[in-house]
């Protein structure tokens, strides 16, 4: 009888939190649920009751209530709930950072199913590798069961994917980033929300920013970093480090805070041969308002001449050459294996520009000098001179290897390896590598 007036009680407290003009029904129902959840699942409970929901009376079914005729809606101790909270039901209080979302590259991660990535993963090693590897960074497409007590599929259930495909037809998962069920800006902020998935052999923001001054800086001064205010304007209030959200997401003084990713990055590194984006002349201002408010403008455009020219190196040299070379063979049908990766070649160019490249790329953009060399454009170099020109050679194709030696013996950023150490090949003047340093840097994007 004592533990039925205590929970009567606090009933009748969880009860006085639900919002005002909420129906009797809506507020019996918020009640039940943090009286169940606050004795079976407290942990769950704490988070939300020291969060910002609960401070501003965002109750459990104003996130999980569900219509009947969604597809993941089901009964609940009377209520209509759905388990997933979808980008579209955060949006109804959150509408500027859902749809910015939604605009976003993370929008697009869950794309991947359909790639070379979950291919290789799929066949390679299996469907469960790639549930539980790919899908939980990039996202799962959910599925409904209806035998399942709450509607989903445990194939795809639970996932926090960012790009995730949800029932209600929209992308993305907001809790990747901001961990239910707390949703603390605070943890949003810090660099750790952004490792779970920017990390590894193909894309190690994590290691690098660690590497680089600013991570050394944020992780010796993180009590300073303010991380909890409401504002959290980089050089305003705060000025010791910048975080991975600073550069990317963040306010400055001249720039409100943005979910979409994308508007300060002006190159994408993904593919093998990098590119610019769309509008990256004004991205890559974005991005530089953000460094100038702790640097002076010289030290930024510094970095990025010298950036800019590493992505085009990168690019003229190793990723343009490798990738015609790989068209060539596959054009030429000179594979002995017809399915994709069952040959030696096939994961060597993968590993060139798919790790190697986009470590070196990583490496140059977010000033991890180890990652720019040692962890980047050596391998791509050895790869390519020493593991991909053997393997095409032993092809045995006429066009092939007349193809490999124009390409070594008289393109001047390759003919070094026909020259004796210190000397420059018979008939390659020596200003004609400078001229083409030059050219790389002077594209500078403007």
């Amino acid at each position: 009888m004592r533990t039925d007036r205590i929970l009567s009680g606090i009933a009748l407290a969880l009860f006085l939190l639900v919002p005002a003009g909420a129906s009797a029904q809506q507020s019996e129902a918020a009640g039940k649920c943090m009286v169940c959840h606050k004795e079976k699942s407290p942990g769950l409970y704490q988070q939300w009751a020291n969060g910002a929901h609960a401070a501003h009376n965002v109750t459990c079914i104003d996130c999980h209530g569900a219509n009947k005729s969604d597809a993941d809606a089901y009964m609940h101790e009377g209520a209509q709930i759905a388990t997933l909270v979808t980008p579209k039901d955060c949006g109804r209080c959150h509408e500027k950072e859902a749809a910015e979302v939604q605009a976003s590259h993370h929008a697009t991660a869950g794309q991947i199913l359909d790639s070379n990535d979950a291919y290789l993963a799929h066949v390679a090693a299996g469907e469960p590798v790639a549930m539980t590897g790919c899908e939980n960074c990039h996202g799962s497409k959910v599925q409904i069961d209806p035998n399942s007590p709450n509607k989903l599929s445990k194939k795809s259930w639970p996932n926090s994917g960012i790009g995730r495909i949800n029932p209600d037809g929209s992308l993305g998962s907001c809790n990747a980033c901001h961990t239910r069920h707390a949703f603390d800006k605070a943890q949003a902020r810090q660099p750790e929300a952004c490792g779970k998935c920017h990390l590894g052999p193909d894309h190690p923001q994590k290691e690098i920013y660690e590497e680089s001054k600013h991570g050394n800086t944020y992780f010796t001064n993180v009590d300073k970093m303010n991380l909890e205010d409401d504002e959290w304007v980089v050089g305003v209030d705060y000025f010791i480090a910048p975080t991975c959200a600073t550069c990317h997401m963040s306010a400055t003084q001249n720039q409100k805070p943005t979910h979409d990713v994308g508007q300060r990055i002006a190159w994408t590194l993904r593919p093998p041969v990098s590119k610019t984006l769309e509008n990256a002349p004004a991205k890559r201002e974005n991005m530089k308002d953000v460094c100038v408010a702790c640097h002076g403008a010289t030290f930024a455009d510094g970095h990025f001449y010298q950036y800019d020219a590493v992505v085009r190196l990168y690019n003229d040299k190793f990723a343009k050459p490798s990738t015609e070379l790989m068209k060539m063979i596959k054009d030429k049908k000179l594979l002995e294996n017809p399915a994709a990766f069952s040959n030696d070649i096939e994961w060597t160019y993968w590993e060139l520009w798919h790790h190697e490249g986009r470590r070196a790329r990583h490496g140059a953009a977010m000033m991890g000098p180890d990652y720019t060399w040692w962890h980047g454009m050596y391998e791509v170099a050895q790869h390519f001179y020493f593991k991909m020109i053997p393997q095409a050679r032993e092809l045995n194709d006429p066009e092939v290897n007349a193809w490999i030696d124009n390409l070594l013996r008289n393109d001047p950023m390759h003919s070094w390896l026909y020259q004796e150490t210190g000397k420059l090949k018979e008939g390659i003047k020596t200003g004609d590598m400078q001229k083409i340093y030059d050219k790389l840097f002077s594209e500078t994007i403007k």
